[in-house]
């Protein structure tokens, strides 16, 4: 039993919005739109003067640009065996994430051999009576 309230074809065909609400909100919403430069800024748009067909291509092209570049730099890079012998890289084959401690062991070895051989290091007294120190 169909309520008489009811559209007979299933469709209603009330409008959702009042017009003058659209346009109230077409409105409201072109207020607060972000300006180009932001836009540019932000990415969003492109920052070119160039027709829009050949935007594309100009993207390519920089692209392109800054590969070659790159590739120009890399080319020029010093190897590693010469940055290694002007002390700039370190001379090591441990991971990277671990030369930090292989340099803080190798200091305590240097630190350590060192102690060991000033206590071993002979007296004042034994050296002038060797004759190789002059007493004083």
């Amino acid at each position: 039993m169909a309520d008489s309230s009811e559209p007979t074809n299933g469709v209603d065909a009330t409008p959702i919005v009042s017009p003058l609400e659209r346009r109230n909100s077409l409105e409201k919403h072109l207020q607060t739109r972000p300006e180009e430069q932001d836009l540019k800024n932000r990415h969003i748009l492109l920052d070119t003067t160039a027709a829009p067909a050949l935007q594309a291509k100009q993207a390519v092209l920089e692209r392109q640009r800054i590969t070659d570049n790159l590739k120009k730099g890399l080319s020029k890079r010093p190897e590693k065996e010469d940055l290694v012998e002007k002390n700039i890289l370190p001379d090591s084959t441990a991971a990277p994430a671990l030369q930090e401690k292989q340099r803080e062991l190798e200091r305590h070895m240097r630190a350590n051999s060192l102690e060991k051989h000033l206590q071993a290091r002979p007296k004042a007294e034994e050296l002038v009576k060797e004759g190789i120190l002059q007493g004083a």
